[in-house]
């Protein structure tokens, strides 16, 4: 019997806990369901609880019975939103996996990548990496990054790729229930754009919805992945007649990504979901992060970046929307990508369960 702490960010958004759903799913593939994950937030921030991130209390905690401990998957480096205790740090005894995080880069007002202001330090970051047995960032980017400082790092991509293996889990929708196109946003004030860009994208999101329309699409909705997005969602019921739907239930959330007739998708982890389960998809990037992603895993290509200068995005996503969106079902030379990608993926699991099993020997011993 294996006990594996994960730490990993809660907050207000569904699509972490898409994340943790497919590694907890490839964990149970990799240990075996003799396995436990109990998580831990990366960061008190948003909890109650004063337990969170590698502080001193949990790293006492997990050395007294976890047998292992992953950080991640999520953007915990690019918002810095893991606490971390570097002198209990030393003192972790527990094999550390860093899998699937991120930093990424932002647009500023003047439309070229900058830091941002809440970035985790450079030292904080070597501290967390040298500690690990094993890192392995979610995307080139960040994996570029760390390697520059001199630090050991792999290519670990984003685990919600390999959703398709596990939809059997996910809850039959209703009798009669049609989803519909789902149009997933991201409040404009809390994208990373400059302020031109961000006042357009209530505009883009009016136009995909006529277009949508026009294009035979009776049912569309407006997904949020944050509760934070309802207030800006609420707005498209009153104007264009087209109801918001929240969920903070990630099996409720990837069902109706799943079963959806197109998604139009502001979110990264509504996209790759919809790549995954062959939901067709008209994909939308602004950021580093979002770019570097979905480079990795091909799809940039088939996206609409918003801060591309070459043609006028809105034209972009309406386009994209009357061919129908990209369908992963239809691009044969992508599958074979992925099924290399997964493959790395549990061979980068495989290894941490050799660390933890070498660790569990010890302990006996």
């Amino acid at each position: 019997m294996y006990t594996i702490a994960n730490i990993r960010p809660f907050g207000h958004n569904v699509g972490n806990t898409a994340i943790s759903f497919a590694m907890k799913h490839m964990l149970y593939d990799c240990f075996g369901r003799l396995v436990t994950i109990i998580d831990y937030p990366a960061t008190a921030r948003y909890e109650t609880s004063a337990k969170a991130g590698l502080s001193k209390q949990t790293i006492h905690e997990i050395n007294r019975f976890a047998d292992g401990v992953i950080v991640g998957g999520g953007n915990l480096f690019e918002n810095d939103e893991i606490d971390i205790d570097s002198e209990a740090l030393k003192h972790l005894r527990v094999p550390l996996m860093l899998f699937s995080n991120s930093r990424g880069r932002i647009y500023g007002r003047n439309g070229q990548l900058e830091e941002r202001s809440d970035v985790i330090p450079d030292q904080k970051l070597s501290n967390l990496v040298r500690k690990s047995v094993i890192s392995a960032s979610r995307d080139t980017a960040t994996h570029n990054y760390v390697t520059n400082l001199g630090l050991k790092d792999t290519l670990g991509f984003c685990p919600t790729i390999n959703l398709c293996d596990y939809e059997l889990s996910l809850p039959a929708l209703p009798k009669n229930e049609v989803v519909g196109a789902l149009i997933s946003i991201r409040t404009p004030g809390l994208m990373n754009l400059p302020i031109s860009k961000q006042s357009a994208i209530q505009g883009d999101i009016e136009a995909a919805i006529n277009a949508l329309r026009a294009n035979g699409y009776d049912r569309i909705r407006v997904l949020c992945n944050d509760s934070r997005d309802l207030d800006f969602a609420v707005q498209f019921k009153g104007s264009m007649k087209v109801d918001p739907i929240y969920t903070n239930d990630v099996y409720q959330y990837l069902a109706l990504i799943k079963n959806a007739s197109i998604v139009v998708s502001y979110r990264l982890h509504a996209t790759l979901p919809a790549v995954s389960f062959g939901t067709p998809v008209v994909n939308i990037t602004y950021d580093e992060r979002a770019e570097s992603v979905c480079e990795d895993f091909g799809i940039l290509e088939e996206s609409v970046q918003v801060m591309s200068a070459e043609s006028d995005g809105r034209d972009q996503i309406c386009n994209k929307i009357k061919e129908g969106g990209y369908c992963s079902k239809d691009d044969k030379v992508k599958k074979i990508l992925w099924a290399k990608i997964s493959a790395t993926q549990k061979d980068l699991l495989n290894n941490f369960k050799s660390h933890v099993d070498s660790y569990v020997s010890n302990c006996k011993s």
